[in-house]
């Protein structure tokens, strides 16, 4: 079976790290696999194809902040992927991120309907649904039930139309564009995206619930000098991972926690930007965002707990990488956040409250979770069994048996 991913990128980020692993599960099974990415690299030892390029990113991005037509250029680009596609003739399709300024999603789903093959949509996020947010959980919107009207997010929020409101008109080309697809499986890593999903214009599209999984041979606890070298031997040491600190990541509730905690507590974030590690308090240590997984794993490892102080998210590996280090985990409740938590592992806390979360790290340092319930429930999430579930889809669409 010849299977075919589709994403604006292959390399660094949760979403890329999910498409090189179900890469490696296809290929163990037997079956041939090739990535279509639109920007940045490609990890060795994957094949791949890159069909976008710097100059229309550009132009790209030109179309959004001018026009608010984002998902709507890049023609040229997504022509010839399309010739690609069509010289490859691969057995299944399956998408992850288009957006992200590098495809012309009408024309690729024209293609797709002409096609009539089997076509996987692993949604990471809800901008498929709506006319532009990504997320819109803090916000509380409902708009995209009912057309994305009167939108107030549009300069605010990623994919950022800094000069022109066309959020109603993009809620019409999405949903003419991405229904009647006539073999097209939507697959959310979230019981709650799920809901969500069941309740847009996608509704009539099977739905299937497959949780992202962890390469357990990557992420696991090991040994490091990282608190001896960062002079935190006798620190409970909180940890923050995003790949970028925007608002909905919860930046604001870090800086606020570090107000209130004793010398006893030091924080850590990765990820932040040149701008948020200026002028930050003496107890959080601010890094820049890093590729490496094994420095990933080493900074996990190394706390004492993960904080993830998101106000909306889908499914963040980030919570199964900290559980796959031994780590337990503090969330706000929000979106799909919690599904990979259990009491045993983590604490459930109400989105955006501060004093909440302050209890809950003074109770994890007083009466800390275990390792060994951590990585029992994080063996649940092994890369193996989740993206098993994705073969085990290819080939019911393709010839009806299940492997």
């Amino acid at each position: 079976m010849k299977v075919l991913q589709i994403s604006t990128v292959c390399a660094g980020g949760s979403v890329g790290r999910i498409m090189v692993d179900i890469y490696h599960t296809l290929e163990q099974n037997g079956d041939q696999v090739i990535i279509a990415y639109g920007r940045q690299g490609a990890p060795k030892g994957v094949e791949a194809y890159r069909f976008g390029s710097g100059l229309d990113m550009m132009t790209h991005v030109i179309a959004t902040f001018f026009k608010g037509e984002h998902g709507f250029s890049s023609a040229a680009q997504t022509k010839k992927l399309i010739r690609r596609i069509e010289a490859w003739n691969p057995d299944v399709i399956h998408l992850h991120n288009i957006h992200g300024f590098v495809l012309q999603t009408e024309l690729l789903f024209d293609y797709l309907k002409q096609a009539n093959k089997p076509v996987v949509w692993t949604l990471h996020d809800c901008w498929p649904y709506t006319g532009h947010c990504a997320f819109y959980d803090y916000t509380g919107c409902m708009g995209w039930k009912t057309g994305c009207l009167n939108c107030t997010q549009y300069r605010k929020t990623y994919p950022y139309a800094l000069f022109k409101n066309n959020t109603a008109q993009n809620y019409i080309r999405k949903k003419a564009a991405f229904t009647g697809v006539s073999n097209l499986t939507i697959v959310t890593p979230s019981h709650w995206l799920s809901d969500q999903v069941k309740q847009s214009f996608l509704k009539d599209y099977p739905v299937r619930v497959i949780p992202n999984g962890v390469d357990q041979s990557r992420f696991y606890p090991v040994e490091s000098r990282l608190r001896a070298s960062l002079k935190l031997e006798h620190k409970f040491v909180i940890l923050g991972v995003a790949n970028i600190w925007e608002r909905r990541k919860g930046f604001f509730y870090f800086l606020e926690l570090s107000k209130k905690l004793s010398q006893d507590f030091h924080i850590i974030l990765i990820g932040l930007n040149k701008k948020q590690r200026k002028n930050l308090p003496a107890n959080i240590t601010g890094l820049a965002r890093t590729a490496s997984v094994e420095e990933l794993a080493a900074y996990y490892s190394m706390a004492d707990v993960f904080v993830n102080a998101t106000l909306e998210d889908n499914f963040p590996t980030t919570n199964v990488e900290a559980l796959s280090c031994g780590t337990p985990v503090i969330t706000f409740d929000t979106g799909g956040s919690p599904e990979s938590l259990d009491e045993s592992c983590g604490r459930i806390i109400p989105r955006g409250d501060t004093q909440a979360l302050l209890r809950a790290v003074c109770e994890e340092r007083k009466d800390p979770k275990h390792q060994d319930a951590c990585l029992k429930k994080a063996r649940q999430y092994d890369k193996h069994g989740r993206f098993k579930a994705y073969v085990e889809l290819y080939h019911t669409l393709v010839d009806g048996e299940s492997r």
